[in-house]
């Protein structure tokens, strides 16, 4: 048995972000982000992703279409650039803080439109499914723990 030393996402003593997981979760690190871009862009009117893109303005829509017509393009742009950042920085050993924050970001991202199209509840903790796609969702919500506590400094 081997003793870890660390969490698989830590900060090192020099400020900077070591990553130590295993190959497959680094896969799904990679993969699941361009999954997520390449749904979105196929049908972005779908339910799945209200979550990602939830109104502002749900009882105003001329409020909303102008906040949409203000902020839309950015907001869409921002959760592109850090899926981006994730599949690119997957089989990073060490990340900046921007990076990792990248990650929190898309993970959180990836981790709605997973749960969405699962009909993830708080319900289910009690009786967590386990399905191939259930525990995949269970994985990303580890990992995104993981991000977490390395940014609040616990990990």
């Amino acid at each position: 048995m081997t003793l870890r030393r660390h969490p698989p996402v830590w900060r090192d003593k020099d400020g900077s972000y070591r990553v130590d997981l295993g190959a497959e979760d680094r896969a799904l690190l990679r993969e699941l982000p361009m999954q997520l871009r390449q749904a979105v862009a196929a049908n972005p009117k779908d339910e799945a992703f209200r979550r990602l893109f939830p109104p502002a303005y749900a009882d105003d829509p001329r409020a909303e279409a102008e906040y949409r017509s203000l902020v839309g393009q950015e907001l869409s742009e921002s959760k592109a650039q850090a899926l981006e950042t994730l599949a690119k920085t997957a089989d990073a050993k060490e990340l900046t803080q921007e990076e990792l924050d990248a990650w929190l970001r898309a993970l959180n991202d990836v981790r709605l439109w997973l749960g969405t199209v699962l009909d993830v509840s708080e319900d289910e903790q009690d009786n967590e499914p386990e399905d191939p796609p259930h525990i995949l969702y269970y994985v990303l919500t580890w990992v995104q723990s993981l991000v977490i506590d390395a940014l609040s400094g616990d990990g």
